[in-house]
Order: structure tokens, then sequence, then C-alpha cells
């Protein structure tokens, strides 16, 4: 294939790589704060207060990035997404009340008499938990081709619980890097409770992964194609590891190094992402559409294109200005 001369080619292999980097960032950044809202049972009342403030200026930025990515799916590879949506309408539908539910939550807990508080501080756990385990039971039907078998929804039940747990080791992470004192050690604790479902969930995914056609057999286990593969489960591995020394030592004097198990969580979900993507390259839907054959026109890409270049700047513009502007530890929640 002419890679950079047809546009036949290149602008669908373009905006695959824009959704799909949009997905991992989505992924990544609202991974962390829904790990949050997961924590909120295991927090007490003034703990429940900092942790929605140590998220709350990054939140709704973060969600932007999957209104985009669907976004992308959707003007990019339409037959794709019409596939999709329709094979995964019951978790997406799931997916979506959660997130609903987590956003009227976040707002209405500040409003509510502190008799009502508690009600929504349990929406906001339940939201979250919502969006996580539909958001892990897509990822475990699209793995196994979005055919609902029953064998298949096991697994994807098993994924989306193992995703739930991923997703609040990244949150516990987080609340390590962003408080201090008493709900950071116990962040720490957390987050060593959680890393085992980090790490099953992404051993359960790459055993599957392979099994799932020839074709992906053939990539991961065949010579040279398997040295291609090889440094994604070594470079885990030792993240893994360094991950669990990291947390055997927190907190160090001065809250040195805080940010380190919240860079190897990133670090690992980049690593399972990018093994994800090499597997299942070039298909958008898993064994049955390729990117090109469920491209739109190259007339219509290019223009959307274009339209991508002005806003693509802009949200990353502002994600980066929003956690810029509130780094640092995290502050005390007012609403005043």
């Amino acid at each position: 294939m002419d890679y950079f001369g047809d546009p036949a080619v290149w602008l669908p292999w373009t905006f695959a790589s824009l959704m799909g980097l949009s997905i991992l960032i989505y992924v990544v950044l609202d991974g962390f704060d829904l790990g949050v809202g997961l924590l909120m049972p295991l927090a007490d009342d003034q703990e429940k207060d900092k942790l929605v403030s140590s998220i709350g200026p990054f939140w709704d930025a973060n969600e932007t990035w999957l209104v985009l990515a669907i976004g992308l799916l959707l003007v990019a590879f339409p037959p794709a997404h019409g596939v999709i949506l329709t094979a995964l309408y019951l978790p997406v539908f799931v997916m979506l009340l959660g997130l609903i539910l987590r956003g009227v939550s976040f707002e209405l807990r500040a409003k509510a008499p502190i008799a009502q508080k508690r009600i929504w501080n349990g929406a906001f756990f339940t939201g979250s938990l919502m969006a996580s385990l539909s958001q892990g039971f897509m990822l475990g039907m699209y793995i196994m081709g979005l055919t609902w078998t029953l064998p298949h929804v096991a697994f994807a039940a098993l994924t989306a619980l193992f995703l739930t747990v991923g997703y609040s080791f990244i949150g516990a992470a987080w609340l390590i890097w962003k408080t201090s004192d008493k709900l950071q050690k116990r962040a720490i604790t957390w987050a060593k409770g959680g890393i085992w479902g980090l790490f099953l969930g992404i051993g359960a995914v790459s055993f599957a992964t392979p099994f799932v056609s020839e074709r992906i057999f053939d990539r991961w286990f065949n010579y040279p194609e398997i040295l291609y593969l090889s440094p994604l489960p070594i470079i885990s591995g030792a993240l893994v590891v360094f991950l669990w020394w990291s947390l055997s030592r927190l907190p160090l004097k001065n809250d040195r190094f805080s940010w380190t198990p919240f860079a190897a969580a990133v670090g690992l979900f980049t690593l399972a992402y990018c093994g994800m993507a090499y597997s299942f390259y070039p298909y958008v839907v898993p064994e049955q559409m390729t990117i090109y054959e469920a491209a739109s026109a190259p007339e219509s890409l290019f223009i959307i294109l274009l339209g991508t270049l002005f806003v693509l700047p802009a949200i990353l513009g502002y994600t980066a200005l929003s956690y810029y502007i509130f780094r640092g530890k995290a502050t005390e929640l007012r609403y005043d």
C-alpha cells in the first residue's frame, strides 16, 4: 500500500489513529476520576469531600475525549459506528446513565441539605460503578468480536470486573499524588489492594486476544512478528514490579516521588492499548470490517480532517490548561 500517496489509505489510517488516541486519553483521564468515585465508600465524610475536590476541576474535561472519539467513529467510519453501537447498545445505555448520574450527583451533593448528602455520595459511587462496569463489558465484547454468546458474555463480565478494579487502582494512584497525610496513606493501601485487578485484567485480555482469530495468533507468535510484540509484556512486567516496590516505599519525606505510581499506571494502560492496537489493526470491527472498508469517502475525510485540525488543539489546550491551573495538592472543597 502507498501509505502517503493515496488518500484512500492515509486518511483512514490518520482518523483511526486520532480515534485511538482519543480513546486512550479518555481511558486514562476519565479512568482515574471514575476510580476516585469507586473509592467513595472507603472514605469517611471529610475524606469524601477531598476525593471530590481532587477531580472537581478535571472530570468534565476528561469526558470531552469520549465525545471526540465517538464523533470521529461516526463521521470517519459510519458503517463501523452502526455495527459497534448496535451490538453494544445495552452497555452503552448503561454507561450513559452512569455518566449522567455522576454529573447530577456531583453538582447536587454540594447543594443538598446535609441529611441528603449521603444519598448523593452514594449516587456518585453508583454512577461511577455503572460507567466502569459497562466500559469493561464493552471492551470484552469488542475483543470477542461483538457476538453475544454465553462464553463471550462471561468473558466480558470478567473484563468488566477487572477494568473496574483497574480504574479504582489508577484512582488511588491519583490520590497518592494529589493528597497528603492520612488520606494519602489510605490511598497507598487502596492502591496495593487494587493493583491485582490491573494485573489480572491485562493478563486476561492478553491471554484471550490471540485466540480470537488465527490472524491475531500468527501476529503474536510467528517469527519475526513475535519480536515486534515482545517488548510490551517485558516492559509491563517491569512496571508492575516497579509499582509494587514504589508503593511499599511511599510516602517519602517532602512527598517525593508521589507521582510515580500514577505515571506507572498510565504506562501500563498505554502498553495494554498498544498491544490491542497491534493485534486488531487494520480492523475497526474485529475480523469483520477494516478501517479502509468502513471509511467515508476520501473527499469527506479530508474536509473533516481540516475541522479536526482546529478542534483537536482546542481540546488539548483546554485539558492541558485545566491541569496546569489546578496543579499541586487538592485543596479544601469550597462552594462559596
